[in-house]
């Protein structure tokens, strides 16, 4: 079995009068044997594991069962196994890779979209950058499939081969002599190649794979149809360019992955020390090789390859040099990618992301490229589609730095030893010396620095003016790069932004966040293109200049943290365009014009923190408006109870009061989004009709005042998330919609009514703890599918009845997740297989005829802090029979613990335990938590021993944490979370564990 790891040699085995789950269990004959060799060697206990996990490993292989055999049955039995081991040999397996680290989990996961054996044709692309190892799995997955099809053919370097002369018509004869197992294959043409392939392998159901494919041509020639191809092929595609498989129409698409941090240490180690891990005096360097690697296996393996059996001294000063020029076969590879770039505009927008714009917003970006007229958008769209390039999830650009490191080396090759003949400069010593000597310089970054002298030799081709720390208090007069598209003068000294004002046509985006001395804005006059203003945190502004209502491109004003500035401009309300105002911490801002309503594009209107007490009633004209949020601003209660009628008033109509919000709200169609947190709502200034808000998604209505809510929020049939927390006077929440994923009723300390829960059928999470006064919650023990968590802590006067009927079924069932129920509680049920003391089980898995799914865990446990520190806890599962751990990151909590014991149940995941397996749960959540009692679910476990030192078992599971590190599988709903102690932080990280918990599928 080691030969099979290490030398990727074929292994059959053969089960010979020997049952072979005697042999994967080491039952029957072989208890005996391996407790004497256990016995034999004591010392080297290792040793009898490895025997015991190839014997495993082995069951699990395709091979040959013969027990007791007849010997005319034994004659056939050895003639079927040379047979089988002819055909093996008769056909030729690809080389994979010397060292296959982090494949098989990859081919595993690519293997669920190809459906060998059914009937259709099947296409799959595998998608990476340059060197992530997509003709390493392409060759896995036709090592192990091959056998399965009428005929087989990998065309390795389709690229390269199609460049030569007769490239596109070689390949096709090499397709076709694969396949039929004949050299006697001559085309003339590529189209009278084609017809063959349609002619002769229309019937037949081949495995193809068509590796390093760049060009749509190349596939025209070769597999351009699925008709070309009998019913059961597979048609594989590898590539760096997605754009060629989406006009291709494969069925899915595999993007390779990098290398994780174990992996990539490991495949560096076999190359670099021809071991597993490095040595013990290089782990620090090849752990700084590694990150430099960024998970490229190509990278890992060349670098590995390159300081095998070379100092310390040598490492360090590869590294350095590494820094400044990367080797040269990595970035050979890389390169293809850049090179096969169609014009000079995309690879200038790869080479400016490479060295200014990675981590930086794509629209922000967009703008400057545009700028110096480069057609941002479809070459960047073109980059990502050729693994250049990607974007996150918060629209950033993201690059790998090996990518990067091939952009800057692109511009220093042309000239190595002359800084200034550079296109783009990264290094500070080679950038000062010859900045005033580039007359086209479009993009310059000088952040916190000084310069002195002249200003007028600065480029006036300038596009984009990065300069945080700005040391002086005017811009100067003698600078004046007109065609400056973004200025960002960042945590500036700037008093006001020029002395003598100067035209800008071209800019689009002026950003001063942070720069304390600032106090009125410039004259917008001059810069009548401007689409956004960011303004954030300029704590001495006091003065808009009026011309801002003449900015007819104008979508954006961040005025955040504006604390000074006490009323915008009455021009600025005439801003069509605008869709995003920005006033959050505007402390003085006390009003909105009543022209507010006419600001038709608006869609997002955040105000929380102001001194506002009215919002205008003309706010209902906003048919656009998506984002609405005024925590914070508190209005004052009306002094008598409206009447209902006022709801059909038409909004000019509505009479003025006092109230924050217009009575009624119709006419906000679009509204996703309204957060009223501490606004100080009762039960006669809450809007009546929240009902008529069709688009809601989000309501916050937190840290507020009412006693209870219309039961017209059942009717908003979009709204998926809830928030009530703090609303200290609540008591009875009604009905809500099906449409319902989360519902925060923590801290509403008099509620004591809910009513029935059966019809959410989409909730996911629901949040009660801390409400004292409730008793049950109806319907909740039948919509525990598909909701992941439920915390009650604290909820003490919950019936007896209630909790027990919620745990059994979340335990019997086997529903739910590892985020699991909190309950009020100090008992582990009766009906659990173990209970027991400490926070660890041991227990064996008995009577399962495949593999254990998951077992169900209940914890007891209390906190001796009022306040939880961060502490790296977690639940670990351990197989002490396969010496396997598996960490889960501990429950999300969202406060202090309230006082006494309280219970956890959850389900945990697992797909390594069988029969006979020895299992070890430890619960390990940090020193402000006690763990007092543990339990374990599972109809057919066996207990095996007590709950002996508990803290021992503690230790041993930090141990075995280290020793395996990142290798440890951690399940997908895993959130590393931590006790916050601020309001503040609470909510954000309440918002971000429900972002998380949203992608939970089931």
């Amino acid at each position: 079995m080691e030969c099979r790891k290490t030398l990727r040699q074929l292994v059959l085995p053969i089960f010979y009068d020997v049952d072979p789950s005697d042999v994967k269990n080491q039952t029957g004959n072989f208890v005996e044997a391996f407790k004497k060799y256990e016995e034999h060697y004591m010392l080297d206990m290792d040793k009898v594991l490895n025997w015991r996990r190839a014997l495993r490993e082995a069951t699990n292989l395709s091979g040959w069962d013969l027990r007791k055999p007849a010997n005319e049955h034994e004659a056939k039995f050895i003639r079927k196994i040379v047979e089988d081991i002819s055909r093996e040999l008769s056909t030729t397996h690809l080389f994979i890779a010397l060292y296959p680290v982090g494949l098989d989990s990859r081919v595993q996961d690519i293997n669920f979209w190809l459906n060998v054996g059914a009937d259709d044709i099947r296409m799959v692309g595998i998608l990476g950058m340059g060197g992530i190892g997509k003709t390493t799995i392409a060759k896995a997955i036709y090592n192990q499939f091959f056998n399965g099809f009428e005929g087989k053919s990998f065309l390795a370097n389709v690229r390269e081969t199609s460049k030569e002369p007769r490239g596109q018509v070689r390949l096709q004869e090499q397709l076709l002599s694969d396949i039929l197992k004949t050299s006697e294959i001559k085309i003339s043409s590529v189209d009278r190649g084609i017809s063959m392939i349609k002619e002769r392998l229309c019937n037949k159901a081949i495995l193809l794979i068509l590796d390093d494919v760049d060009q749509m041509q190349q596939l025209n020639a070769i597999a351009r149809r699925r008709d070309w191809f009998g019913s059961g092929s597979t048609i594989i595609i590898t590539t760096r360019d997605e754009h060629l498989l989406k006009e291709l129409e494969v069925d899915n698409v595999y993007t390779v992955t990098s290398m994780n941090e174990s992996e990539s240490l490991e495949l560096f180690s076999w190359h670099a020390f021809r071991s597993c891990f490095p040595s013990e005096d290089y782990i620090d360097l090849s752990r700084s090789v590694v990150a430099y690697c960024g998970g490229l296996p190509l990278a890992l393996e060349v670098l590995g390859s390159f300081l095998f059996s070379r100092s310390m001294l040598e490492w360090k000063s590869a590294l350095d040099k590494l820094k400044r020029i990367p080797r040269e076969q990595i970035q050979k590879k890389l390169r293809i990618s850049f090179d096969g770039l169609s014009d000079n505009t995309e690879k200038d927008i790869f080479l400016d992301i490479s060295f200014f714009f990675i981590s930086m917003d794509k629209d922000y970006v967009v703008k400057i490229l545009d700028g110096c007229g480069f057609f941002a958008e479809i070459g960047i769209s073109v980059l990502i589609q050729r693994c250049l390039l990607q974007v996150s999830g918060t629209n950033e650009f993201m690059m790998h730095d090996l990518l990067r490191d091939m952009g800057r080396e692109i511009v220093r090759e042309k000239d190595p030893n002359e800084p200034g003949k550079w296109s783009r400069l990264w290094l500070h010593a080679d950038a000062f010396d010859i900045l005033t000597r580039h007359e086209r310089l479009r993009l310059l970054k000088l952040d916190h620095i000084r310069l002195i002298g002249d200003n007028k030799y600065l480029s006036i081709e300038l596009r984009w003016l990065r300069w945080h720390g700005f040391p002086l208090k005017f811009m100067p007069n003698d600078f004046y790069p007109r065609n400056l598209v973004v200025i960002d003068l960042q945590h500036s000294n700037l008093r006001r932004v020029w002395e003598v004002p100067k035209l800008f046509v071209k800019m689009k985006i002026l950003n001063l966040n942070h720069s304390h001395y600032l106090s009125q804005t410039l004259d917008f006059s001059r810069l009548p293109n401007l689409e956004q203003l960011i303004l954030e945190d300029c704590t001495s502004l006091f003065e808009v200049h009026h011309s801002i209502g003449d900015l007819r491109n104008l979508v954006l004003v961040d005025f955040k943290d504006c604390k000074c500035l006490q009323n915008l401009p009455r021009s600025f309300y005439k801003l069509k365009s605008l869709k995003t105002l920005i006033l959050f911490g505007c402390s003085k801002i006390d009003r909105l014009d009543d022209d507010l309503g006419g600001m038709e594009s608006l869609t997002t209107l955040c105000a929380d923190k102001t001194a506002i007490r009215q919002v205008p009633f003309t706010i209902v004209q906003l048919k656009n408006l998506k984002y609405l949020s005024l925590c914070g601003c508190k209005g004052s209660p009306s002094k008598s109870f409206p009447s209902l009628f006022w709801s059909w008033i038409s909004p000019r109509k509505i009479l003025k009061t006092n109230n924050l919000l217009p009575i009624a709200l119709q006419g906000l169609n679009s509204l996703t989004h309204l957060c009223l947190l501490e606004c100080n709502l009762s039960d006669d200034t809450i809007p009546i009709d929240l009902w008529s808000l069709s688009s809601l998604q989000i309501l916050d209505l937190r840290r507020n005042s009412f006693e209870s809510l219309s039961s017209s929020l059942g009717g908003l049939s979009k709204l998926q998330d809830l928030r009530l927390d703090s609303c200290r006077k609540l008591k009875s929440i009604p009905d809500l919609p099906a449409s319902l994923i989360f519902l925060d009723a923590r801290n509403c300390t008099v509620l004591d009514r809910m009513l029935n829960l059966s019809n959410l059928s989409n909730m996911l999470g629901l949040y009660l703890n801390d409400s004292y006064k409730l008793v049950e919650v109806p319907g909740l023990d039948k919509r525990l599918n598909p909701i992941v968590y439920v915390d009650m802590e604290g909820c003490r006067n919950l019936k007896y009845t209630f909790k027990q009927s919620l745990l059994q079924e979340w335990a019997l069932h086997g529903i739910g997740s590892m985020y699991g129920i909190f309950l009020p509680g100090n008992q582990i049920p009766d009906w659990f297989t173990y209970k027991g003391e400490g926070p660890s089980i041991r227990f064996e898995v008995r009577n399962v005829d495949m593999i254990l799914k998951g077992f169900a865990l209940c914890v007891v446990f209390s906190s001796c802090a009022l306040v939880l520190s961060f502490y790296s806890s977690s639940t670990s599962v351990i197989n002490h029979t396969k010496n396997t751990i598996k960490a889960f990151v501990e429950p999300p909590i969202f406060g202090p613990i309230p006082r006494g014991d309280h219970l956890w149940i959850c389900n945990v995941l697992t797909n390594d335990f069988e029969d006979g397996d020895k299992a070890e749960v430890v619960v390990d959540w940090g020193p402000e938590i006690i763990v007092k009692k543990i339990g374990v679910f599972h109809k057919d476990a066996t207990v095996v021993s007590d709950n002996e030192d508990a803290n021992n078992n503690r230790e041993n599971v930090h141990s075995s944490k280290r020793k395996i590190g990142s290798k440890s599988k951690i399940n997908d709903s895993q959130i590393l979370t931590k006790m916050l102690t601020t309001e503040e932080n609470e909510y954000y990280f309440f918002n971000s564990f429900i972002d998380e918990i949203s992608k939970v599928s089931f």
